[in-house]
């Protein structure tokens, strides 16, 4: 009797042990999506998985998933460490919905990488990228457009937790309802947008909320229907503005009560070029701010360079 125990204990253990490895093997560091793959798939080269939402159940933390063609592979939601490397500028649809969420649950340690993907609300999508919460986002090469939807956010980065980064290059956001919102309801968020260009939005270019601050460099904001950039979240927000065009909007750049930074850019045919409402902008003699109807409105301007 005590052999048979013993012989049932044995099988218990490798079976466990045997499952262990199963789930281990499961997640892999790189995975593959395809247009014609399956989500049943093990997400390998030759037997990529169909979405990303299929494949980043089988991706470790720390991995990537790469995509084989130029498919369309369903929103996702993500909640560790990931990179997403669309190589041929894959597709995610988003009517109705968000393309991409990023919520590691307050972790505050997930390192997201999204690159060469094309995301399309279709005109009733939420927003392109919402991240709620992660350590920081990097969104590369990148084209998101048609998130129309209520808000409708290219990018919303909405955050619990301070001092986490963002950075956008190589990137457009185009036809949405605004184009990018920071906000934190603790400390400073601090984004980077290089080679951005934010067009032909139905409110603002880029609202700066409660804790959010924007380096913003060779870029340019078009056609907002509303602000270019618009500063609402008093002295723990604001924007540095280097090489950046904005134009044909009803302000340029709305100033609230924080201090902001411009130099190298042009302010162009908008409404109002720069209006100060009880905020300041630092400037020297290396702008250009013309065809405004308004050049500037309120006090605060630290250059008389700007007329």
């Amino acid at each position: 009797m005590n052999k048979f125990r013993f012989t049932l204990m044995a099988l218990a253990i490798m079976a466990f042990t045997l499952m262990i490895s199963s789930s281990a093997q499961a997640q892999a560091t790189r995975t593959w999506v395809s247009g014609v793959g399956d989500d049943a798939n093990p997400c390998s080269r030759t037997a990529p998985c169909k979405t990303f939402a299929g494949a980043i159940s089988k991706t470790a933390a720390g991995g990537e998933i790469d995509a084989l063609d130029p498919g369309g592979f369903g929103a996702v939601t993500i909640t560790k460490s990931i990179t997403i490397d669309a190589c041929c500028m894959a597709g995610i649809l988003a009517a109705g919905t968000n393309a991409v969420i990023i919520n590691d649950s307050g972790a505050g340690t997930a390192v997201v990488t999204l690159r060469h993907i094309s995301m399309n609300g279709a005109t009733s999508g939420l927003n392109g990228v919402r991240f709620l919460s992660g350590k920081s986002l990097n969104i590369e090469n990148c084209q998101i457009f048609g998130f129309l939807s209520g808000t409708g956010f290219g990018i919303d980065v909405s955050l619990t937790q301070s001092l986490k980064e963002v950075h956008v290059k190589n990137t457009t956001i185009h036809n949405c309802t605004t184009g990018v919102r920071i906000t934190t309801t603790t400390g400073v968020v601090v984004t980077t947008f290089d080679n951005v260009t934010i067009d032909r939005m139905n409110a603002d270019g880029i609202q700066l909320q409660a804790g959010g601050f924007a380096d913003v460099s060779n870029s340019v904001i078009s056609f907002p229907v509303g602000v270019g950039v618009n500063i609402t979240g008093g002295a723990n927000s604001g924007v540095n503005l280097v090489s950046t065009l904005i134009a044909h909007a009803t302000t340029g750049v709305a100033v609230g009560g924080s201090t902001s930074r411009m130099t190298k850019s042009s302010i162009l045919q908008n409404a109002t070029g720069i209006s100060l409402a009880g905020g300041a902008m630092r400037t020297g003699c290396d702008n250009f701010v013309d065809g405004n109807t308004t050049p500037i409105s309120g006090g605060g301007l630290s250059s008389a360079c700007v007329q």
